[in-house]
């Protein structure tokens, strides 16, 4: 790209392109090149974030560009954001959680370590993720369930947040037209469910807090979000809460299912359903139906997983990462991902098409997956 911006400099008048001045620090060919800063700019913006690593290796300069705020800003205005898959691990030996990117380059991706940002909180209890825009957000770890956090994914900076105004246990977490409903039991009182609600623009939670009326288990097998409306599910049954009009409910159609750790493409809902004493299969909750469906398509990588006692999907810029598990889980087992693009056709059917698929790491537990644009 920078020799395309050297050809268009080369037959662009003096007058035209002014050149910069260049700091003695900045790399030569930079300097022949007589590139303003902002042609610069303009010209990373357009590559592919998974590159971002290696530019930063070229130089200072490039450095300081790929890590600042400005190239993102730029990115956004040009329309060059992309959608990135951060995952949060857990080294079995350390037992530190620690974030990573999933790079694409083709059909290789790979997993990094996000070496600038700590090891997360560890508490307890199971802490809940949320992405939003840029941003992760951590909420309910810690010794009195009141952590929170915030991980902004251009600068790869943690913030520390208001504490949460219950200390809750045992929550998940969702974004709602740019707020995140954090739903858990309250610390102080394990037999009370409780929402609290935190606002991404302002940040700060919001007065307003909301306690169950259903008599819920622990919700740490997930939540999504369909139509508005934020689903989650305990050991037994599926709960449904509205923000307008902060209602409880239960789903007895999704109740017919397992759907646990699930996620939402296009407001339909999947998991990939692999009890012990169930056919393998990833399944499809379709709202507007009310039924479910199994997706079609996938019987050669559902093949490679019928021995997986534990899945996860996640959505992922339009397309679905199912996660599973191989090899010997006291020896470390190896976490496997898949990329599955999505298709409806006539009569309502679903079908899936593998776009990738290999091994990510081994010795880790995956805590979970976000969706960040950037």
């Amino acid at each position: 790209m920078l020799r395309r911006g050297f050809l268009l400099r080369s037959k662009t008048s003096s007058k035209t392109l002014a050149p910069k001045e260049v700091s003695p620090s900045e790399p030569p060919f930079l300097t022949t090149t007589s590139l303003p800063h902002d042609i610069v700019v303009n010209i990373l913006a357009h590559v592919p974030r998974s590159h971002y690593p290696k530019l930063s290796l070229v130089s200072k300069y490039f450095r300081s560009i790929v890590r600042s705020r400005e190239i993102y800003a730029r990115r956004s205005s040009l329309g060059c954001t992309e959608h990135c898959l951060y995952l949060i691990l857990s080294n079995l030996r350390t037992k530190e959680n620690r974030c990573y990117i999933l790079l694409r380059n083709g059909s290789h991706p790979r997993l990094v370590l996000v070496p600038s940002l700590p090891a997360l909180p560890r508490g307890p209890y199971r802490s809940s993720f949320a992405a939003a825009g840029s941003k992760i957000y951590m909420f309910g770890d810690g010794n009195d369930g009141s952590t929170a956090l915030s991980i902004d994914c251009e600068s790869h900076t943690v913030r520390s947040l208001p504490s949460m105004p219950e200390p809750l246990v045992y929550t998940v977490a969702d974004v709602i037209d740019g707020r995140i409903y954090a739903i858990g039991r309250d610390n102080r009182d394990l037999d009370k469910m409780m929402v609290v609600v935190f606002n991404t623009e302002t940040q700060t939670w919001e007065p307003e807090k909301t306690t169950s009326d259903v008599e819920a288990g622990d919700m740490y097998h997930g939540s999504v979000v369909m139509a508005g409306k934020m689903y989650t599910k305990d050991f037994d049954s599926s709960y449904v809460y509205e923000p307008e009009g902060r209602k409880w409910g239960t789903d007895e159609v999704m109740n017919s299912k397992e759907w646990r750790y699930g996620c939402v493409v296009d407001d339909v809902l999947y998991y990939y359903e692999c009890e012990e004493d169930c056919v393998k299969e990833l399944r499809a909750f379709d709202r507007k139906e009310r039924c479910w469906r199994v997706v079609k398509g996938l019987e050669a990588l559902l093949a490679e997983t019928r021995s997986s006692l534990w899945s996860k999907t996640g959505s992922y810029g339009g397309k679905l990462a199912l996660f599973f598990p191989k090899g010997d889980e006291r020896r470390g087992e190896e976490i496997w991902c898949a990329e599955i693009s999505l298709e409806r056709r006539q009569g309502g059917e679903i079908w899936g098409k593998v776009e990738w698929c290999g091994r990510l790491v081994t010795g880790f537990q995956l805590k979970e997956s976000l969706d960040v644009v950037v």
